[in-house]
């Protein structure tokens, strides 16, 4: 089922999924019926259209506005909590820089404030992320990271998950084990909704700690400049993630 359902997120979302859509347009056009040929053409100019929108970073972030309802945690907050769970957001594989896999850029920059966090509260870390697609287990990279870059020790690698609904299950008997019921859970803002629901499932109060805000840049020009295609996909596949948790349920 996992492998089905990246399989078939792959073929829906950008780039493929509109280029697949123009593919049969073109295909249409071969059609000894002018309206199919019609049909075709307008498919497959609509589908390479929307691809070229989808990559524009105001429209990235107008996708991911309503996925980030989520305020920065506020001190107080963050009192209130007896660790801190940073999720993995992909690994670097053989990175030839570091001798081999290592975090990726996203998850980078989820341990990058959780480490800020936990040096703020001297709360205990708890990093969780597997090897769904073979190598080094997400969290083994996360607790080397946070230990030899940013000096900060993990209490807890939750090494098994294989996506955010077994981050949660597979990491909340680690944390009661140890008493932990209350925790701030730091990933990017348009991830967490969706990980807050799924952690509260396994019986855990959660704070959210987001991060990575979908800000635009201060250039017009730049946020028109077709650069962005891979934040569109992350809102479309987080939208894909919410349909299928309620057809699920």
């Amino acid at each position: 089922m996992f492998l089905l359902k990246k399989l078939l997120a792959a073929l829906i979302l950008p780039p493929a999924g509109p280029l697949l859509l123009a593919l049969c347009g073109l295909w249409l056009t071969r059609a000894k019926s002018w309206r199919w040929q019609r049909g075709g053409r307008w498919l497959a100019t609509l589908s390479l259209l929307g691809l070229l929108l989808l990559s524009l970073p105001f429209v990235g972030n107008a996708l991911m506005a309503p996925l980030e309802p989520h305020p920065p945690i506020a001190p107080e907050q963050l009192r209130r909590v007896q660790a801190i769970v940073i999720l993995g957001g992909g690994s670097y594989h053989a990175a030839p820089e570091y001798g081999g896999d290592t975090v990726g850029y996203t998850t980078l920059e989820r341990l990058r404030y959780g480490a800020r966090l936990a040096r703020q509260s001297g709360l205990p870390l708890l990093v969780s992320g597997g090897a769904p697609f073979g190598g080094r287990a997400e969290a083994e990279s996360m607790k080397e990271a946070l230990e030899q870059d940013f000096g900060v020790k993990v209490r807890w690698a939750e090494t098994a998950s294989r996506d955010t609904a077994e981050n949660a299950s597979l990491s909340a008997p680690l944390l009661k084990a140890a008493g932990v019921t209350r925790i701030a859970l730091v990933s990017h803002g348009w991830h967490l909704p969706r990980a807050i629901a799924l952690f509260e499932k396994q019986g855990l109060q959660v704070i959210p700690a987001p991060m990575a805000f979908s800000t635009g840049s201060p250039s017009m020009v730049e946020n028109l400049l077709p650069s962005a295609l891979v934040r569109s996909r992350w809102a479309l596949n987080e939208y894909l993630g919410r349909l299928y948790n309620r057809l699920k349920e």
